[in-house]
């Protein structure tokens, strides 16, 4: 069982969602980016999702494509990424941690290198978003077998027929994605996001964790009923973009962890 499996199972026995966290790994630098992270579990935080900066973030946003810009301006790597999780681990072993981002950088470190490593560094799971389930052999099978939980993206254009397929080797959770488009584009609406989760669900006993236009704590509470959890990324990105302290982003994480928690 990995740490998002008990996580997951606790939050279950305690009536309670879940609530996760994405924040790009070395935004606005190291340094700032750690603070951060190690503030996440106080402030409600039950998952934390680290982005991993890469030039080409085709899935996302401008907020979270500038992230990754200045994250990689401040000297940012997958070396240093993993490094920061192993700083975090030193004091918290129970939080889980699911590195997010694209394959190029996995694939330059080397597979059987990197699940190494990411084991290594306390990293729980892996969310690859321009690996689909074709490309299992590649990383998803290889991450598994490692330990490491590799969660898949379902979306509003997963049919039917497509959604066995996108389900066979997932693990930990699925993330449902409540927009078409890239991240930070839209506002996610429970009235349309509530039969998608129930859907999902009738085809797995996997969570459903729902993201992509969550960015208030109402928004976060009643996305959060109608599914397993919510997540937010662009919202939070936004505001260390924007020059807030530490202190004031996670006095905003744990606004939008507090709606969460309180569906």
């Amino acid at each position: 069982m990995t740490r998002i499996d008990a996580k997951f199972a606790a939050l279950k026995a305690d009536g309670k969602k879940a609530f996760v966290a994405y924040i790009m790994a070395g935004d606005p630098d190291y340094e700032t980016s750690l603070e951060v992270v190690k503030g996440l579990p106080a402030a409600g935080v039950d998952v934390i999702e680290l982005g991993l900066p890469f030039t080409d973030p085709m899935a996302d946003g401008p907020t979270i494509q500038l992230a990754g810009q200045r994250a990689l301006e401040a000297g940012q790597t997958l070396v240093k990424t993993l490094e920061l999780a192993r700083a975090f681990r030193e004091n918290d072993d129970t939080t889980p941690i699911v590195l997010m981002g694209y394959y190029n950088p996995i694939y330059s470190h080397g597979v059987e290198r990197f699940l190494v490593d990411a084991k290594d560094a306390g990293i729980d799971g892996l969310i690859v978003v321009d690996l689909p389930p074709e490309e299992d052999e590649e990383l998803c099978i290889p991450a598994q077998a490692a330990g490491l939980n590799f969660i898949r993206l379902a979306t509003p254009t997963t049919d039917d027929k497509r959604l066995p397929k996108v389900l066979q080797n997932t693990s930990g959770f699925v993330y449902y994605v409540s927009i078409t488009g890239i991240t930070g584009a839209a506002n996610a609406v429970a009235t349309d996001v509530g039969p998608e989760v129930a859907r999902i669900k009738a085809a797995t006993d996997l969570p459903v964790i729902v993201g992509f236009g969550i960015k208030t704590a109402e928004s976060s509470r009643t996305i959060a009923e109608v599914a397993d959890g919510a997540v937010v990324g662009s919202a939070i990105v936004e505001r260390i973009g924007n020059g807030d302290s530490p202190s004031e982003v996670l006095a905003f994480v744990k606004s939008l962890a507090d709606g969460a928690h309180s569906a």
